[in-house]
């Protein structure tokens, strides 16, 4: 079962953020080869963090070496090679990781592309889930196959294409 716990700061504006990001965890990992996990009788946890570009501007320069605020972060708790294992657990849960998004960079990107912030915020959980996941968009092809299982994602949740430039949904 998937146990997904949201912590808004109060710059994000009110809006259901707990079932906006169960929708967008559980949508990417049943989307992925590890849909099993969306059904597991343990618990698989994530954890999101909706902040302030100076918290997300710290953890960037912290683990990342980039002392610039960016849209989201993924820290994944289980190694890639230990995704597929992770059915035969029998500590009754997995922490699967933390995703934390930054507002002010997230609001700007939102408005750049005439979609609505709680749009945006379900593609970058979707993004950050991915991350968590083990994928990566390091080289072209991991960018491609990556950014085509958010594409699809997205649109099974009735959202806009992330990586469509003349895309004016929200």
């Amino acid at each position: 079962m998937l146990d997904i716990a949201v912590q808004a700061e109060p710059a994000w504006p009110a809006a259901d953020w707990d079932g906006a990001a169960a929708r967008a965890v559980t949508a990417a990992i049943r989307n992925s080869p590890f849909v099993a996990l969306a059904d597991a009788d343990f618990s698989v946890e994530v954890a999101v963090r909706l902040t302030d570009d100076d918290e997300v501007r710290t953890l960037n320069a912290q683990y990342r070496g980039k002392d610039k605020p960016t849209n989201v972060l993924s820290f994944p708790m289980v190694e890639p090679d230990m995704l597929a294992t992770l059915a035969n657990t029998d500590d009754g849960e997995v922490l699967l990781g933390d995703i934390v998004l930054a507002h002010g960079v997230c609001a700007a990107e939102a408005a750049a592309r005439g979609v609505d912030i709680d749009a945006h915020a379900i593609h970058l959980i979707v993004h950050g889930t991915y991350h968590l996941l083990g994928y990566d968009h390091q080289g072209t092809e991991e960018a491609g196959a990556m950014e085509a299982m958010e594409r699809e994602t997205m649109a099974k949740l009735g959202l806009h294409d992330p990586y469509d430039d003349t895309d004016e949904g929200g």
